[in-house]
């Protein structure tokens, strides 16, 4: 009667772990999705021409905060948000790697529009990468009227903080996980 009293409690107590990690995650999902819609907002704010790119893509990932720092090998890593005609459908990793004389640090946001379900869908299966043929283009007032999609995507960033020196060469990987829906 002891062991099936402690096996009871034990499993009580698992239980109990189980769902303050659902809480702590769903929490933490819907700070990333506020943060990252309130990213939008202010982009929309400093280039009110990315409205219209926003209401007419059919996905995009929107990158609240972005860490980049650098001593000759550099990296940056942030999480964001990927919306599907404008819902957040589930969270994006962003890991960047570059080479070449560079120093500093900075944070910044980035917002990734995408071109076609079928570029969408292949951002959300993992399969895409950039490389230096994909650059961004720097948030300022009138930024979005000549941009224009490459390789199926357009990218804005927006520096947010620090002071970054660089001539390197790299790219970003991106890996996409689904929110839960019950």
């Amino acid at each position: 009667m002891i062991r099936s009293t402690k096996a009871k409690i034990g499993i009580l107590v698992a239980a109990l772990a189980l769902g303050f990690a659902a809480v702590a995650y769903a929490a933490n999902q819907n700070q990333l999705v506020s943060e990252a819609t309130a990213t939008k907002a202010t982009f929309i704010k400093t280039d009110p021409g990315l409205g219209q790119l926003f209401q007419t893509a059919p996905g995009y990932a929107v990158f609240p905060s972005i860490g980049k720092g650098a001593v000759g090998i550099g990296g940056a890593h942030g999480e964001g948000i990927v919306f599907q005609q404008g819902r957040p459908v589930g969270k994006a990793t962003l890991s960047q790697l570059t080479v070449g004389a560079q120093i500093g640090g900075q944070a910044y946001s980035e917002v990734i529009l995408f071109e076609t379900p079928e570029a969408l869908a292949k951002f959300m299966q993992g399969h895409m990468a950039f490389s230096g043929q994909v650059s961004a283009v720097a948030l300022k007032a009138g930024a979005s009227a000549d941009a224009r999609y490459r390789e199926g995507v357009m990218v804005f960033t927006a520096t947010k903080g620090g002071l970054m020196v660089e001539a390197s060469i790299g790219g970003q990987k991106f890996a996409f996980e689904p929110f839960v829906t019950r």
